[in-house]
């Protein structure tokens, strides 16, 4: 098949894509071939010559590059299937696309309608449940509509901030409702842009202005005492996977514990520190609790009708040993140190084996959705 890896966009995660896109296009059975598409932060799409395919196959080290070359500008023409994309007036073959976006553009819907408008089969969740599991307000509210548990949480509005009046009363109510200290984020960011941590009202306000310069919600969390994070992989075709398939079947992977060594595992922990956090797979827990959290997993993907692969986040608290789900990310990092691959490897399938799995649960899910009725004619 000719499969085509996009990354970069208009995201706060660009360059953190640029990473996990070359461990996917490196990755990807040689059987197959590769097809680059760059994405500049300006939102510019550029076909990348195979030079720069060959390079990171040749360097498990190297990073993506986007080489801006206005005779290889990619253009999209809707329905368009195979000969959808198109560079430099001719139409590229493409039999399925691997999206290795992250956040705005990339992991909210909007580039999964793209192409579902274009007509092509691609790897991760649908445009919807990339909508609503961008947003995390809308995600936990669903969770605890089928009684999933969540962290104790208020979302504030940008409309709120312009009323003082009404912002001051929301922050005291913030305060009773929650106590010190809190966690403050944007609804719809990931990696941990615009998170912080609040200990009293002066760092809240500070918190709460830094969360709004990257959204126009923002979401304040109750701190858990020393909370313990649990993340587990989770794959496979929640709505309309057969019994029989085993490239469909939603499966959870062995979680694994992350232990920060920052005040939290915010985005130099991630990505910038290599000390950051201790990664720990499978997390320390009994048999009975990783499957509790393996389960939770599976649930929680499902009823937000999540396709493709997802990592889900959770927290246990220390004292009561409550587990409670904190966030689902339907595009997670592939990058050598991301614990999505490193969990599903834990789990016995390997990064070569993973990858191709979601290209072909993307091409089974376009296959059975491609049968439905679009017309009474």
């Amino acid at each position: 098949m000719n499969i085509a890896v996009i990354y970069g966009g208009r995201s706060g995660e660009h360059e953190v894509s640029l990473i996990s896109a070359a461990a996917v296009a490196s990755g990807i059975s040689k059987e197959h071939k590769v097809i680059l598409i760059g994405i500049t932060k300006a939102g510019k799409w550029y076909l990348q010559p195979e030079s720069e395919y060959e390079r990171i196959c040749k360097d498990t080290k190297a990073v993506l590059t986007i080489t801006e070359d206005e005779s290889k500008a990619v253009s999209i023409i809707p329905a368009g299937g195979k000969n959808a994309f198109v560079a430099g007036g001719k139409p590229l073959d493409i039999d399925v696309v691997f999206p290795a976006l992250h956040g705005t553009y990339g992991e909210d819907g909007t580039i999964q309608g793209l192409f579902e408008m274009a007509d092509i089969p691609y790897v991760g969740c649908t445009p919807l449940a990339s909508a609503i599991t961008m947003d995390k307000e809308k995600t936990k509210m669903i969770w605890q509509s089928v009684g999933l548990p969540v962290v104790p949480y208020v979302c504030v509005k940008r409309s709120v901030v312009l009323d003082s009046i009404v912002y001051d009363s929301v922050i005291e109510e913030t305060e009773k409702e929650l106590g010190y200290p809190m966690f403050v984020k944007p609804c719809c960011a990931g990696s941990s842009n615009g998170a912080s941590k609040a200990n009293d009202r002066k760092e809240l306000h500070f918190a709460i202005m830094e969360a709004f310069a990257w959204d126009d919600k923002v979401l304040i969390e109750k701190s858990l005492n020393n909370a313990r994070e649990i993340e587990c992989s989770v794959t496979g075709n929640s709505v309309t996977f057969p019994a029989d398939s085993d490239v469909e079947e939603v499966t959870a992977y062995i979680p694994g514990e992350i232990i920060p060594n920052h005040d939290f595992y915010d985005f130099d922990a991630k990505y910038n520190d290599p000390d950051g956090a201790n990664l720990i797979i499978p997390a320390e827990l009994s048999e009975n609790d990783l499957e509790k959290i393996r389960k939770t997993a599976c649930a929680a993907y499902k009823v937000l009708d999540a396709t493709g692969l997802s990592r889900v986040d959770f927290f246990i608290d220390r004292d009561s040993k409550a587990v409670y789900l904190n966030e689902i990310n339907t595009l997670p990092g592939f990058t050598p140190i991301s614990m999505f691959p490193k969990m599903c490897d834990a789990a016995g399938l390997k990064f070569a084996d993973l990858v191709e799995l979601l290209i072909k649960e993307a091409v089974a899910r376009y296959e059975a959705h491609s049968k439905l009725t679009t017309s009474r004619i």
